[in-house]
């Protein structure tokens, strides 16, 4: 049975110990589905993952991490951000592939929603590459509206067609 709950220290700790251990193997579904589909450079992802980056995030009181346990194991989670009081971006949702189509990533997002709602934002918002079809599926099943499609610069030097989603959670 799969539990939602937020991440401690030293919950993302272990996160970022487990992520960067997985994205060692570049032959991964991991790997593939979420480094290699958008040619980012191994140094931009452990840096993204380094526990530091991670930690950072967290300790801002903005940004929250969401883990799905399978027992003690981990089998997915979610990073959202509170941009402003009204707005609240999900940054990542990562379900590993042996939990994949057990209903974990709606788990965590319903959890990231009601824990926003709470927080008082009034609307979710995330991005996904256009050619992304699973994620855009997951969000569309999810009520999310498209809003906006645009192609981006990325911070690794490649362009990214990029489509926006909103949810309004809080009305």
């Amino acid at each position: 049975m799969i539990k939602i709950k937020k991440a401690t220290q030293k919950d993302i700790q272990g996160l970022s110990k487990l992520l960067l251990a997985l994205l060692e193997n570049k032959n991964s579904q991991l790997y593939q589905d979420n480094v290699s589909k958008f040619g980012i450079p191994e140094d931009y992802v452990n840096n993204a993952f380094a526990r530091e980056t991670m930690l950072k995030a967290a300790a801002t009181g903005k940004t929250t991490f969401y883990l799905a346990l399978d027992g003690n194991e981990i089998a997915g989670f979610a990073q959202v951000t509170l941009q402003d009081g009204c707005i609240a971006e999900l940054d990542r949702i990562i379900v590993f592939p042996q939990y994949a189509r057990q209903g974990v990533g709606t788990q965590l997002l319903h959890e990231a929603i009601a824990d926003h709602k709470q927080k008082g934002a009034k609307t979710l918002i995330v991005n996904a590459g256009k050619e992304e079809a699973h994620a855009r599926r997951f969000y569309e099943k999810n009520v999310f509206k498209q809003i906006n499609e645009k192609l981006i610069d990325t911070p690794w030097g490649k362009k990214l067609t990029l489509v926006t989603y909103q949810l309004h959670i809080n009305q």
